[in-house]
């Protein structure tokens, strides 16, 4: 069941995340998955979730009559895909146009042949009987009360190529009844100013409604369907994430944030665009792919600010160097902290840590300079945010923050005669005046060393008991070589309710491992707000 938007019909934001999207290498969603991401599409507000092609194959089949009875759409529509009658015979006895109609979706995307060469090469047909193909399917889908769009496919090209033919396939499409008639750059060649000169001349030859589907095989699908909005195309097809086949569809986000920020068009039911970071990490959790970090707007670097002289100025005023606000969209604005600090930096990221340097500029100065200091030995900080948490703290205090001291720590990595390997580790620290040795196995000698810590300390603080180890990456620093390299090691670790990275750096992994983990551990436990040891 389908709620109507408290948005008007005359502009259209169309998501195929759920089939396009789909095409991605590396992307295969369950019936499961498509559902769970039509109802994220739905919150956001989009108008219109194309869900695939159902009677092509089961789990689109299945995905349509599932949506229909679990998902109560707020704001959006259900769209089913298809194609157009075979050649030389009826749309009302079409099997794959019936199984459109079965789907239940009251809105039908038509993929018709706007390129001359694909008709009479790939469909073996007339340019004539194409026409009519396309003209008795959307007149008979129609007739059975469906809205219905056309989806011109390589119209661009077929325009380049013939386009009297290509604008003869659109006003075929809006006479028998589309109501939008959709141009797609489907090999995605196309450039704005191109993109902009056709639509234009399509929208004054045709009259129809006209809408924009932009492949980003030249890395301009987001601007190309601008460039066609400019010329009056009403309708944009997007999927979450710029996700589709080989590089890519038309990126959802960026697309409907242009319109609403820039255009001023409302396009999302209200309140909706600030959910959109939100729904952009979500739908990549989905389709088990890592979220962008430097996606424009919901990208978690979409407003980082690294340099110095950035900071000075986003001190004085943020919009400085900011071309929106970044709470619109559901994002924040970071601060990162590397050799490129200066005292700006350091000030701003102490308010954002909530930590209160009292306008002492010794103070800063010295992290500034301890900063540089260790980012020379290859520390980074602006990917261990908690880390240089832990340095400014120890700066502000004058000592560090403690709740225990390493006596000592082995691990080791034992081979056996059958091709087995073992690993085992031993921490003796000191925690509240009493010495703990621990001794554990792992599965590395690193998780070994986890396991240590972990048994070592969960008596005095039981806190440790929720954290876990998310994300470890080694990497070698560059002038360096071989087996002689400083390495260093970035460590995620999450409580359940939140993550944060530590670092830590030495001429071998397992020392470099050792200094994040304590890190790691302290800043657990300053986070579950325990007292330090001293």
């Amino acid at each position: 069941m389908t709620k109507t938007s408290e948005l008007d019909d005359s502009f259209h934001v169309f998501d195929t995340t759920l089939r396009d999207g789909a095409q991605r290498e590396g992307i295969n969603l369950t019936v499961a998955d498509k559902l769970a991401i039509a109802r994220h599409l739905d919150d956001f507000g989009v108008g219109f979730i194309e869900g695939g092609w159902p009677g092509a194959n089961p789990r689109d089949t299945e995905f349509f009559a599932r949506a229909q009875q679990e998902i109560d759409f707020r704001h959006a529509q259900l769209v089913a895909f298809g194609a157009t009658r075979r050649a030389g015979g009826k749309a009302s006895e079409d099997p794959q146009v019936k199984a459109l109609l079965a789907s239940g979706a009251p809105v039908i995307t038509l993929v018709a042949k706007a390129h001359d060469r694909h008709v009479e090469l790939a469909l073996r047909t007339t340019l004539e009987e194409n026409l009519e193909m396309v003209r008795d399917t959307v007149s008979h889908l129609r007739s059975q009360g469906r809205r219905v769009f056309v989806d011109c496919e390589h119209f661009f090209d077929g325009y380049r190529a013939n386009p009297e033919y290509a604008k003869e396939v659109v006003r075929t499409a809006s006479e028998a009844g589309a109501d939008v008639v959709v141009l797609c750059d489907t090999n995605g060649g196309m450039l704005p100013a191109q993109v902009q000169a056709v639509v234009a001349t399509v929208l004054a030859d045709t009259g129809a409604r006209l809408g924009i589907h932009a492949q980003d095989d030249t890395g301009c699908a987001v601007a190309n369907t601008l460039a066609a909005v400019d010329a009056g195309a009403t309708h944009v097809q997007c999927t979450a994430n710029g996700y589709g086949e080989r590089v890519g569809n038309s990126n959802l986000f960026p697309v409907v944030a242009a319109l609403e920020l820039k255009y001023g068009k409302k396009v999302l039911p209200e309140g909706r665009l600030r959910e959109m970071t939100r729904i952009s990490h979500a739908i990549a959790e989905v389709v088990n792919l890592t979220p962008s970090t430097h996606q424009p707007y919901v990208g978690v670097s979409a407003f980082a600010h690294k340099a110095g002289l950035h900071a000075s100025a986003i001190k004085v005023d943020p919009d400085l160097y900011q071309h929106i606000d970044p709470e619109l969209v559901g994002n924040t604005m970071r601060m990162l902290v590397s050799d490129m600090a200066g005292r700006a930096s350091i000030e701003l990221k102490g308010k954002e840590l909530g930590i209160d340097l009292g306008g002492d500029r010794e103070l800063v100065g010295r992290v500034v300079e301890r900063v540089k200091e260790r980012e020379l030995a290859g520390y980074t900080y602006e990917a261990a945010d908690a880390s240089f948490e832990l340095l400014l703290r120890e700066e502000v205090a004058g000592k560090p923050l403690r709740y225990f001291r390493t006596e000592s720590w082995r691990a080791i990595v034992e081979d056996r005669p059958d091709g087995s390997h073992a690993n085992e580790a031993t921490v003796k620290l000191w925690a509240k005046s009493e010495r703990i040795v621990a001794t554990a196995e792992g599965n590395g000698p690193v998780n070994a060393l986890d396991r240590a810590l972990r048994v070592a300390l969960e008596k005095i603080y039981p806190q440790l008991a929720k954290l876990e180890l998310v994300d470890y990456k080694v990497r070698i620093l560059e002038g360096k070589h071989g087996t002689n390299s400083t390495t260093r090691v970035l460590i995620s670790t999450s409580d359940g309710t939140g993550e944060w990275s530590t670092v830590g750096v030495a001429d071998n992994v397992i020392a470099a491992s050792w200094a994040a983990l304590e890190d790691a551990y302290t800043y657990g436990l300053l986070r579950a707000g325990v007292e330090p040891a001293e």
